[in-house]
């Protein structure tokens, strides 16, 4: 049973800093060192637009041929696309770069999203556009030389409650996405009910109503349909970050999608992502078997 929190104990509980004493201001500059580290030494197509707002846009890295070409269409790579978090109010595809190497040594493409952030756009919003790259990055596929059939997505945080909104089949709207679009999710320590967050300090520039929330949480939503799914959260987060984890799991376990969940020891909520395609451990194992996985 779970006992109701007061409006002291659900801002420390959704302020996942509190785990580590409240500076995450360090694994904010990594992502943004490795993501420098990434397009220093990897071919990069910036910026490309999914859409005609200035946030709508996504970096592409392809694998190439000893050539240099990219991959012939009998053997084309997977790509993974990445939905950084920040509470959908900070952080951009600029620090979300870091995972680009091990998804180029895996033989896999790599996107990293922008997407509006608020307060100038909602939440539902957001989730449009995320569904709408994704769309964008399949209708393309062909022309960047990747399997259109194998776009999977990962998401940290807030980036893990929009990619599990982009596998939703219950879900429509202006956006929908082609069967089996994405082909799977890596979901890493997600909001997946957004109820709890009105009320708190993260909901002022969010500036969500109750009336919002059965539209935009995957908890209340159908996962019928919904791709396979990797469920995580690290170790050190907050008992609500891993109560909200767990639950989802338990949706998309029933639903027949979940292929697995685990805690992920001695990370927390900010530094459990560089794992991302990283071989040798939780994470990037389960990341880099999807990436590698056989046509």
């Amino acid at each position: 049973m779970t006992v109701p929190l007061n409006d002291a104990e659900r801002e420390s509980e959704y302020s996942p800093s509190s785990c580590i004493g409240g500076n995450y201001a360090p694994f904010l500059q990594a992502y943004a060192d490795l993501s420098a580290q990434a397009l220093g030494r990897h071919a990069v197509r910036r910026d490309l637009a999914y859409g005609v707002d200035a946030a709508q846009r996504l970096d592409l890295f392809l694998p190439a041929h000893d050539d240099g070409a990219v991959a012939a269409a009998a053997a084309r790579p997977a790509l993974l696309v990445f939905i950084h978090g920040g509470y959908w109010q900070e952080l951009s595809k600029d620090q979300s770069l870091f995972a680009a190497p091990g998804a180029l040594a895996a033989g896999a493409a790599f996107a990293a999203l922008d997407y509006t952030l608020a307060p100038h756009a909602t939440v539902h919003d957001m989730v449009i556009e995320c569904r709408t790259a994704l769309r964008w990055l399949h209708a393309h596929a062909d022309e960047f030389g990747y399997d259109a059939s194998r776009i999977v997505v990962a998401g940290s945080s807030a980036g893990a409650h929009l990619a599990a909104m982009t596998g939703l089949r219950s879900w429509a709207d202006d956006a929908d996405l082609p069967a089996g679009v994405p082909s799977a999710a890596l979901l890493v320590s997600g909001v997946y009910d957004l109820a709890p967050l009105i009320g708190t300090s993260i909901n002022d520039a969010l500036s969500l109503s109750p009336s919002d929330i059965p539209a935009i949480s995957p908890l209340h939503l159908s996962a019928h349909g919904a791709p396979p799914a990797v469920v995580c959260w690290g170790e050190v987060e907050t008992r609500e970050f891993k109560r909200q984890s767990q639950a989802y799991a338990d949706v998309l376990a029933a639903a027949g999608s979940l292929t697995n969940r685990f805690e992920i020891p001695d990370r927390n909520h900010f530094d459990v992502i560089i794992d991302l395609t990283t071989p040798g451990t939780l994470l990037g194992d389960a990341c880099l078997s999807w990436l590698r996985a056989p046509r």
